[in-house]
């Protein structure tokens, strides 16, 4: 089975000049523009894709990230697989400020974004039970310790909206909950990526405390910006690794979408069926068929 690996970068994660430039892709979407040009690079004979998630000046907010065209985008690609990095404060007192976390669960608290590509005259329920991939995972957790990086294995991800930081009351309700980390971008990034049949991973580089720690100062981007730099250089390593890894690795587990859509084929509008072609491009088809029996 023909698969290809997407990272897609974060805060500090802007490019990857340590890889051969092979080319870059301006891709239009029905969902509008992607955050930036996405870039096709090489390592060990391994092609794969690369998009900064908030343009390559970091000019777009967590907020104000497209994420519908980011991953349609990559799926015009034929992307399967993602490796998500992103910068993440801390909520867990063994989670220190340097490591890295791989994520492998989610608690959505945006307000603002498009959460799914199916909103328009189909309704799909996807599961999102397991929302990280077991297999890149695996690959993940072999590339942190070949890499020599102090990381936590699994870890609950409190997506919020930002641009601003927690209030202490919400960082304190956060660790109530069990999160072991917090950021502002792999929601609805990860949803997406499920409802787009792409196999998805996170792993997380912590640069603070948020501030429910009251040993250290409240996060603030002064105090951060020494600790993001250093795991930028890091993750570099860490997707060298990664690719390496990944690219021996055989992958089974995929998610049959259309046995989430609820929608008789036969209501489905056209020009539903067209925003979702490159989504899912077997439904048109499958649609045509229905529609001539």
């Amino acid at each position: 089975m023909n698969k290809t690996l997407a990272v897609i970068g974060g805060s500090g994660l802007y490019d990857l000049t340590c890889f051969q430039n092979l080319n870059s892709h301006e891709i239009s979407t029905p969902w509008g523009m992607p955050s930036n040009k996405i870039y096709e690079l090489s390592y060990e004979k391994t092609i794969f894709f690369f998009l900064p998630r908030h343009s390559s000046f970091h000019t777009i907010s967590p907020s104000r990230v497209n994420y519908r065209a980011n991953i349609d985008a990559l799926k015009q690609l034929n992307v399967t697989d993602v490796l998500s990095i992103s910068a993440v404060g801390s909520l867990n007192q063994n989670i220190n400020p340097g490591m890295f976390v791989i994520i492998d669960q989610y608690i959505d608290q945006t307000k603002m974004r498009h959460s799914s590509f199916f909103d328009d005259g189909i309704v799909a329920h996807v599961s999102m039970a397991y929302p990280t991939d077991s297999d890149l995972m695996r690959i993940a957790e072999a590339s942190l310790i070949t890499s020599n990086i102090t990381f936590q294995k699994g870890g609950t991800y409190l997506c919020m909206e930002g641009p601003q930081f927690s209030s202490l009351a919400e960082s304190k309700l956060y660790q109530s909950w069990g999160c072991d980390v917090i950021g502002m971008t792999n929601m609805p990034e990860a949803k997406l990526c499920r409802e787009a049949d792409i196999r998805y991973v996170s792993i997380g580089m912590v640069t603070d405390y948020d501030c429910w720690n009251k040993n250290f100062s409240n996060v603030a981007v002064d105090n951060v910006l020494e600790i993001l730099k250093s795991n930028t250089e890091k993750s570099k390593e860490v997707i060298k690794m990664f690719i390496s890894y990944y690219t021996n690795q055989k992958m089974d587990n995929k998610l049959d979408i259309y046995k989430s859509i609820v929608t008789p084929l036969r209501y489905i509008k056209k020009d539903t069926l067209i925003k979702l072609k490159n989504i899912l491009p077997k439904l048109y088809k499958d649609v045509i068929k229905e529609t001539k029996t």
